[in-house]
């Protein structure tokens, strides 16, 4: 890892693939340094920093699981010391275990709440420090449309990104003397390797109920971080906002 050369730094958790994927290109083509964490495989982040390089963005990726705080500390410690502060960071990484109330495990529970929100937790708290002695930052988190109105299957999933609004309000009333904007999205039903899995009459019936009648693509979301990350969004803070082709809106 390289210092960057007067350059902002976007920081994006899960970004090796699907939505996360798609934001680290968008800011990378904005013009930040980019990095992203990675867990399992450490040849696909590489050949994604790789491909990045090739389009003269400023890449690097780092391995580290966001759940685990210790690890979290420094890997983030390690990227402020050798590249420099965090000046945005997106707060991506995400799982979902779905199943009824009445079959999920505590297991299933603790697995999606421990990354979906307390790794919103420990990233952020890495962070928050330096952007506040800099007096500046964007932190941006990516919630969902079940953490606004709830989902058969997704307790678990519901709660934990319902937690990451509560959060994200928090914040955004305790870090915006410090001029840091702290903003959520919450995506609707996006083409992602979640919904890749689910059958052909089951996403016509979800496309069937969304005002828009499409699907969402990992793009709208990286336009919608790309905006807030950028002067343009200097005075939005404290906001969710859904992109989800009007489903919550019914």
């Amino acid at each position: 890892m390289d210092k960057a050369k007067n350059k902002k730094i976007a920081f994006v958790t899960g970004g090796s693939r699907g939505i996360g994927k798609a934001i680290v290109e968008k800011l990378g083509k904005d013009g930040f340094t980019v990095g992203f964490n990675y867990v399992s495989s450490e040849e696909k982040a590489n050949e994604f920093v790789v491909k990045l390089k090739s389009e003269n963005i400023d890449a690097f990726c780092v391995r580290f699981d966001v759940r685990n705080y210790k690890e979290t500390e420094n890997a983030i410690s390690e990227i402020q010391s050798e590249i420099g502060n965090i000046d945005v960071l997106v707060n991506n990484a995400g799982i979902t275990k779905d199943k009824l109330f009445i079959r999920m495990k505590e297991m299933d529970f603790d697995d999606v709440i421990d990354i979906n929100l307390k790794g919103v937790f420990n990233c952020t708290k890495q962070v928050a420090s330096k952007m506040m002695k800099q007096r500046s930052g964007r932190i941006i988190n990516l919630s969902s449309l079940a953490g606004v109105v709830g989902n058969v299957g997704q307790v678990n999933y519901s709660a934990s990104k319902a937690g990451v609004i509560g959060m994200t309000r928090t914040l955004a009333a305790e870090l915006g003397g410090y001029g840091i904007t702290v903003n959520a999205i919450a995506p609707g039903f996006i083409k992602t390797d979640m919904t890749d899995v689910l059958s052909e009459k089951i996403k016509e019936k979800i496309i069937d109920l969304i005002p828009l009648k499409s699907i969402g693509y990992p793009e709208d979301i990286a336009n919608a971080v790309s905006f807030l990350a950028n002067d343009s969004g200097r005075y939005i803070t404290g906001q969710v906002i859904s992109i989800d082709g009007g489903l919550s809106a019914i």
